[in-house]
């Protein structure tokens, strides 16, 4: 059996996440499901004794039904939100992620069976320009994608409300 690397105390919610910016001609890639009112990228739970960049394949892999390769960890995000849905429900939520790009494949096709909880998961192409039009997670993804960068950012966002 595998275990996240996270844990609750109380009403606070502790993760450690790894995931992906994968773009393609000038889309970013996204996931969804039928309960949650939002996007949010692809990726997951590092499990105890996996590395970051084992995790972020796996998801992946898991979740596009594509074996794709990183290019370079890109962003170490610090996240703070309160959770007002789903099994989160109420708790103060602390998240630590490691953003691997992904190398491009020169396609958009998927082959996505993706499953959360039980819950159908749906991929989306967004288009990066238009980001802002959307209720996708992370923020910073937009401004991201829309500049340069060479090393390593380290990101802060608190979405507490």
């Amino acid at each position: 059996m595998e275990y996240n690397c996270g844990f609750t105390n109380e009403n606070k919610w502790f993760r450690y996440r790894a995931a992906a910016i994968i773009v393609e001609d000038g889309y970013v890639l996204f996931a969804g499901n039928e309960i949650d009112d939002y996007y949010y990228s692809i990726g997951g739970a590092v499990h105890m004794g996996e590395t970051a960049e084992a995790a972020v394949k796996r998801e992946v892999l898991e979740e596009t039904g594509v074996p794709y390769e990183i290019d370079r960890l890109a962003v170490i995000h610090e996240n703070f939100f309160a959770d007002n849905q789903g099994g989160l429900k109420g708790l103060d939520c602390h998240e630590i992620a490691f953003y691997f790009l992904m190398k491009s494949r020169g396609t958009r096709e998927l082959h996505s069976d993706s499953y959360t909880q039980g819950v159908k998961e749906n991929m989306y192409w967004l288009p990066i320009a238009e980001l802002d039009k959307y209720k996708a997670f992370p923020t910073f993804m937009k401004d991201y994608l829309q500049n340069e960068h060479s090393g390593v950012e380290h990101i802060v966002t608190d979405e507490r409300i």
